[in-house]
């Protein structure tokens, strides 16, 4: 028989029982309410029958043994004394009961024949003995018949004590047969298949370990002995997948090894802790450590708790990259100048699954870029004197000039001056620029309300972008807390930003001012959609004297300009872009 046939029929069985125990009890029930209802009825109409007996005899001796006698009063009395002998009589329920009702109605007869003689019945009646026989002998009779109706009241309750007592003792025989049904399908339920699910599950235990030899028992049921089968199927299945894809992973495992121990560049490699889960052999010998630092937080092994920090606020922000900083090392007795930056690595649900470090040594890019800077910096220095007054001199020289408006000369003089302005421009970024790179510009934070600095951007480019039908709008979301940073120095990547938005946006197009705080840092943006800005020149967007996308202008310092100037703040800058498709610059800076 099936599983399935075998948990049917208990169940029935235990259901059936139960059903059949319920209904019995209900209809001996109903049946005993019946009985003692209908009983109880009877007897009490007999007992107020004879109390309303008592209660008319009563009265009529009274009527008799006043000064006047009321006859309406004891006819009326009468009347209801044979109403009530009539009830009596109606409800008897057995002939002794019908003969005491006979034997009450004569002797009402011979003492109603004694009240009724025409003399003065009240003197007669208290010297007549007959008629006191004749009241004592009604009133033996009711009270006999109450006494006997008053026994059979309380028969009928030891009765109906009893049967409800047999009603118990019958639920209490079915529950118990019901109870013990229950325990017996339960228990041979459990013995029959707890041990073969126990042994799966002991089976399935072992397969999790790695083991996949494992060997079940046949069970006399034939589901489970079909499942053992089966699972049996699966775990020599799991083994042999494992076993012919271990070689793989691992033949995967070492080529992504190789192809990370390859790379030029120092890489490492961070779970979700923010500790140390791959170094390859680059960034070994740049930081001076080795595998016995796996497992540990970086920040502790090098003595910079700040790195620490980083990771664990990228591993908490929306932002999947940071832009490259700068880290001093001591390594091997010397000191070494490193490039680095964080990504974070997120699976396609949003969760963060690790974070990459990537380590470039810079210690001769930054001596270059050292003496290139302290270059720039004497020579604009050196070139801002004289060719302020070049353009001094030539604006004199071009008031003094008597040249006709449209001529030659007129245009010369016109494509010099505009050619002179930019000269001044570009050796007065190149100056701000070597400043800002060489710590000589200083910052002077103090608190700032984010809307209201917003909006005065807005405002400064309304009318050039009206002039272009473009229009700037600000997005926020939440409540901006205050920023300490330096208002006018923000002004001025605003400033830039929005120029560059304004000049690679085309007629009808949007530019969006947007604000949000994020954990510890306050993400403002600028998006547009233009032009866009190729893939291949993202990565030096930031870099000076480099000019990308297809409209020109400036000598190309403005946006690494910015991003000296958020970096003094303690922030940074990056770019989201699709070509085509407009340019998103945003800058992060901390609370």
């Amino acid at each position: 028989m099936k599983l399935r046939s075998r948990l049917f029929l208990s169940s029935s069985a235990l259901l059936t029982v139960a059903v059949v125990g319920l209904l019995l009890g209900l209809f001996s029930v109903l049946h005993l309410t019946k009985t003692q209802n209908t009983a109880m009825t009877r007897n009490l109409s007999i007992i107020q029958a004879t109390l309303g007996l008592s209660h008319e005899l009563s009265r009529q001796v009274t009527l008799l043994l006043a000064e006047d006698l009321d006859r309406d009063a004891l006819a009326a009395s009468d009347a209801h004394f044979r109403n009530w002998l009539d009830t009596a009589a109606s409800s008897a329920m057995n002939e002794a009961d019908v003969q005491a009702t006979e034997e009450i109605r004569h002797a009402y007869a011979a003492y109603s024949l004694l009240i009724s003689e025409p003399f003065t019945v009240r003197r007669e009646l208290l010297r007549n003995d007959e008629f006191g026989r004749a009241v004592d002998a009604m009133r033996d009779r009711i009270s006999a018949v109450q006494m006997r109706y008053v026994t059979q009241v309380e028969s009928a309750e030891d009765s109906s004590r009893e049967r409800a007592w047999l009603v118990a003792g019958l639920m209490g025989l079915i529950a118990v047969a019901v109870l013990l049904i229950g325990l017996i399908t339960a228990n041979s339920i459990a013995q029959r298949f707890g041990r073969p699910i126990e042994s799966l599950a002991r089976a399935a235990d072992r397969i999790g370990k790695g083991d996949f030899k494992v060997v079940l028992p046949i069970s006399p049921i034939a589901e489970m002995s079909t499942l053992a089968k089966r699972f049996g199927l699966m775990a020599a299945s799991l083994e042999e997948f494992r076993n012919s894809d271990i070689a793989a992973l691992q033949a995967e495992q070492k080529r992504l090894q190789a192809v990370l121990d390859s790379i030029d560049d120092g890489l490492l490699i961070f779970d979700c802790a923010a500790r140390v889960e791959h170094i390859n052999p680059v960034a070994q010998r740049q930081l001076g450590c080795d595998e016995r630092h796996l497992g540990q937080h970086l920040g502790e092994v090098l003595g910079l708790p700040e790195l620490d920090e980083q990771l664990h606020k990228l591993l908490q922000d929306d932002y999947q990259e940071h832009g490259e900083q700068d880290l001093q090392i001591e390594a091997d007795g010397e000191t070494r100048m490193l490039s680095y930056s964080l990504s974070s690595v997120i699976h396609d649900e949003g969760n963060f699954v690790c974070a990459v470090m990537v380590l470039r040594d810079v210690t001769e890019q930054r001596a270059f870029e050292r003496v290139r800077s302290e270059f720039v910096l004497r020579a604009s220095h050196e070139l801002r004197t004289p060719v302020a007054g070049m353009h001094m001199a030539f604006a004199l020289l071009q008031e003094g000039a008597d040249v006709e408006p449209g001529s030659r000369e007129s245009d010369l003089m016109t494509t010099v001056d505009e050619e002179m302005r930019r000269l001044v421009r570009l050796i007065n970024d190149l100056l701000n620029f070597s400043r800002y790179q060489n710590g000589l510009q200083k910052i002077d934070p103090a608190p700032c309300d984010l809307e209201p600095l917003l909006i005065n951007t807005q405002q400064r480019f309304s009318g050039q972008a009206g002039e272009r039908d473009i229009s700037i709008t600000i997005e926020t979301e939440g409540e901006l807390p205050k920023v300490e940073l330096d208002r006018l120095q923000i002004e001025r990547v605003l400033d830039n930003l929005i120029g560059n938005a304004l000049r690679h946006t085309d007629s009808g197009g949007q530019i969006v001012l947007r604000a949000r705080r994020k954990s510890e840092r306050v993400i403002i943006g600028v998006e547009d959609n233009g032009e866009g800005i190729p893939y291949s020149q993202q990565a030096r967007v930031f870099e000076p004297f480099v000019q990308v996308g297809g409209k020109k202008g400036g000598a190309g310092l403005g946006l690494a300009l910015c991003k000296e100037i958020v970096q003094l703040h303690g922030g940074y800058m990056g770019v989201l872009s699709k070509p085509g498709q407009g340019a998103h610059f945003y800058l992060a800076l901390p609370l």
